[in-house]
Protein backbone atom coordinates (compact mmCIF):
# COMPACT_ATOMS: atom_id res chain seq x y z
CA UNK A 1 0.00 0.00 0.00
CA UNK A 2 1.13 3.69 -0.76
CA UNK A 3 1.07 6.51 0.98
CA UNK A 4 -1.05 8.51 -1.45
CA UNK A 5 -3.44 5.41 -1.28
CA UNK A 6 -3.69 5.53 2.52
CA UNK A 7 -4.87 9.50 2.63
CA UNK A 8 -7.19 8.64 -0.53
CA UNK A 9 -8.97 5.84 1.86
CA UNK A 10 -8.86 8.27 4.41
CA UNK A 11 -10.89 11.03 2.80
CA UNK A 12 -13.03 8.49 1.30
CA UNK A 13 -13.92 7.22 4.78
CA UNK A 14 -13.90 10.88 6.23
CA UNK A 15 -16.96 12.17 3.48
CA UNK A 16 -18.92 9.13 4.41
CA UNK A 17 -18.85 9.74 8.30
CA UNK A 18 -19.41 13.09 7.94
CA UNK A 19 -22.53 12.61 5.65
CA UNK A 20 -23.39 10.45 8.41
CA UNK A 21 -23.04 12.19 11.40
CA UNK A 22 -24.46 14.89 9.50
CA UNK A 23 -27.70 12.74 8.03
CA UNK A 24 -28.33 11.65 11.88
CA UNK A 25 -28.05 15.14 13.22
CA UNK A 26 -30.42 16.51 11.16
CA UNK A 27 -32.58 14.61 13.06
CA UNK A 28 -32.33 16.79 15.57
CA UNK A 29 -33.57 20.57 16.30
CA UNK A 30 -31.60 23.82 15.80
CA UNK A 31 -32.56 23.93 20.07
CA UNK A 32 -31.30 20.49 20.45
CA UNK A 33 -27.85 21.04 17.82
CA UNK A 34 -27.71 24.07 19.92
CA UNK A 35 -27.58 22.35 23.81
CA UNK A 36 -24.58 22.72 25.88
CA UNK A 37 -23.90 19.28 26.40
CA UNK A 38 -20.49 19.67 28.24
CA UNK A 39 -18.77 18.57 25.92
CA UNK A 40 -15.40 20.45 24.91
CA UNK A 41 -16.94 22.62 22.54
CA UNK A 42 -20.25 22.76 24.06
CA UNK A 43 -23.04 22.03 21.77
CA UNK A 44 -23.31 19.67 18.53
CA UNK A 45 -23.07 22.35 16.16
CA UNK A 46 -20.36 23.43 18.15
CA UNK A 47 -18.11 20.62 17.85
CA UNK A 48 -19.06 20.15 13.98
CA UNK A 49 -18.16 24.17 13.60
CA UNK A 50 -14.05 23.20 15.57
CA UNK A 51 -14.24 20.40 13.05
CA UNK A 52 -14.61 22.32 10.18
CA UNK A 53 -12.28 24.85 11.67
CA UNK A 54 -9.50 22.38 12.10
CA UNK A 55 -9.80 21.17 8.33
CA UNK A 56 -9.89 24.98 7.11
CA UNK A 57 -6.87 25.88 9.49
CA UNK A 58 -4.55 22.90 8.62
CA UNK A 59 -5.62 22.82 4.68
CA UNK A 60 -4.59 26.58 4.32
CA UNK A 61 -0.97 25.68 5.70
CA UNK A 62 -1.04 22.57 3.60
CA UNK A 63 -1.69 25.52 0.95
CA UNK A 64 1.67 27.18 1.60
CA UNK A 65 2.86 23.76 0.35
CA UNK A 66 5.93 24.09 -1.90
CA UNK A 67 3.85 21.76 -4.55
CA UNK A 68 0.83 24.47 -4.59
CA UNK A 69 -1.75 21.65 -4.82
CA UNK A 70 -4.37 23.68 -6.89
CA UNK A 71 -6.88 21.68 -5.33
CA UNK A 72 -6.70 23.83 -2.19
CA UNK A 73 -7.08 26.91 -4.20
CA UNK A 74 -10.69 27.28 -2.42
CA UNK A 75 -9.02 27.45 1.18
CA UNK A 76 -6.50 30.22 -0.39
CA UNK A 77 -9.68 32.54 -0.40
CA UNK A 78 -11.42 31.41 3.09
CA UNK A 79 -10.53 33.48 6.04
CA UNK A 80 -8.80 32.07 8.72
CA UNK A 81 -10.55 31.31 11.37
CA UNK A 82 -9.65 33.70 14.60
CA UNK A 83 -9.67 30.98 16.84
CA UNK A 84 -10.21 26.58 17.80
CA UNK A 85 -14.01 27.48 18.86
CA UNK A 86 -15.04 29.97 16.17
CA UNK A 87 -18.42 29.17 15.45
CA UNK A 88 -18.14 29.64 11.12
CA UNK A 89 -21.67 29.01 10.70
CA UNK A 90 -24.68 28.86 13.20
CA UNK A 91 -27.44 27.56 10.42
CA UNK A 92 -27.08 24.09 10.17
CA UNK A 93 -28.30 23.29 6.48
CA UNK A 94 -25.43 26.05 5.76
CA UNK A 95 -22.50 24.26 7.73
CA UNK A 96 -23.65 21.00 6.22
CA UNK A 97 -23.52 22.29 2.91
CA UNK A 98 -19.80 23.62 3.95
CA UNK A 99 -19.12 20.20 5.17
CA UNK A 100 -20.24 18.58 2.24
CA UNK A 101 -17.55 21.06 -0.45
CA UNK A 102 -14.47 21.30 2.22
CA UNK A 103 -14.52 16.82 1.81
CA UNK A 104 -14.85 17.30 -1.67
CA UNK A 105 -11.85 19.55 -1.92
CA UNK A 106 -9.98 17.31 0.49
CA UNK A 107 -10.36 14.50 -1.70
CA UNK A 108 -9.32 16.02 -4.51
CA UNK A 109 -6.09 17.16 -2.39
CA UNK A 110 -5.52 13.36 -1.50
CA UNK A 111 -5.59 12.70 -5.43
CA UNK A 112 -2.69 15.41 -5.87
CA UNK A 113 -0.33 14.01 -3.59
CA UNK A 114 2.87 11.49 -4.11
CA UNK A 115 4.67 9.38 -1.94
CA UNK A 116 7.30 11.22 -2.11
CA UNK A 117 5.76 14.86 -0.91
CA UNK A 118 4.15 13.13 1.51
CA UNK A 119 7.51 11.59 3.16
CA UNK A 120 8.99 15.33 2.93
CA UNK A 121 9.57 17.48 5.64
CA UNK A 122 6.55 20.35 6.25
CA UNK A 123 6.90 23.87 7.79
CA UNK A 124 4.27 25.29 9.02
CA UNK A 125 3.03 28.24 11.71
CA UNK A 126 0.53 27.15 14.70
CA UNK A 127 -2.05 29.48 15.69
CA UNK A 128 0.15 31.31 18.18
CA UNK A 129 2.75 31.92 15.30
CA UNK A 130 5.51 29.03 16.66
CA UNK A 131 7.24 27.19 13.57
CA UNK A 132 7.07 24.14 13.08
CA UNK A 133 9.11 21.29 10.47
CA UNK A 134 7.40 17.76 11.17
CA UNK A 135 6.90 15.04 8.59
CA UNK A 136 4.54 15.85 6.56
CA UNK A 137 2.86 12.43 6.15
CA UNK A 138 2.33 12.29 9.93
CA UNK A 139 1.11 15.96 9.98
CA UNK A 140 -1.32 15.01 7.50
CA UNK A 141 -2.67 11.56 9.38
CA UNK A 142 -2.97 14.14 12.57
CA UNK A 143 -5.47 16.12 10.12
CA UNK A 144 -7.52 13.34 9.62
CA UNK A 145 -7.23 11.77 13.09
CA UNK A 146 -8.24 15.02 14.57
CA UNK A 147 -11.51 14.52 12.77
CA UNK A 148 -12.01 11.43 13.65
CA UNK A 149 -11.38 12.01 17.45
CA UNK A 150 -14.06 15.08 17.10
CA UNK A 151 -16.85 13.32 15.37
CA UNK A 152 -16.54 10.51 18.16
CA UNK A 153 -17.42 12.89 20.43
CA UNK A 154 -20.66 13.93 18.13
CA UNK A 155 -21.60 10.44 17.93
CA UNK A 156 -22.25 10.19 21.70
CA UNK A 157 -23.91 13.45 21.63
CA UNK A 158 -26.12 12.15 19.24
CA UNK A 159 -26.65 8.55 21.35
CA UNK A 160 -27.33 10.61 24.22
CA UNK A 161 -30.31 12.39 22.32
CA UNK A 162 -31.08 8.56 21.05
CA UNK A 163 -29.45 8.84 17.87
CA UNK A 164 -27.29 6.14 16.79
CA UNK A 165 -25.33 6.89 13.30
CA UNK A 166 -24.64 3.49 12.95
CA UNK A 167 -20.89 1.61 12.16
CA UNK A 168 -18.24 4.30 12.61
CA UNK A 169 -15.43 1.71 12.06
CA UNK A 170 -12.40 2.30 9.21
CA UNK A 171 -12.78 -0.97 8.25
CA UNK A 172 -15.66 -1.12 6.73
CA UNK A 173 -14.13 1.13 3.92
CA UNK A 174 -11.02 -0.85 3.20
CA UNK A 175 -11.44 -2.79 -0.10
CA UNK A 176 -11.00 -6.28 -0.03
CA UNK A 177 -8.19 -7.96 -1.79
CA UNK A 178 -8.10 -11.07 -4.28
Amino acid sequence: MSLKSYFELMAEYNQGMNESIYQAASKLSETDLAEDKGAFFGSIINTLNHILVGDTIWLQRFANHLENFPALDYVRVLETPKSLDTVLYSDFSELKEKRGEMDEIIKFFTKELTDNVISEPFSYKNTKGQAFIKNFGHVLQHFFNHQTHHRGQVSTLLYQHGIDIGVTDLLVNIPSVE
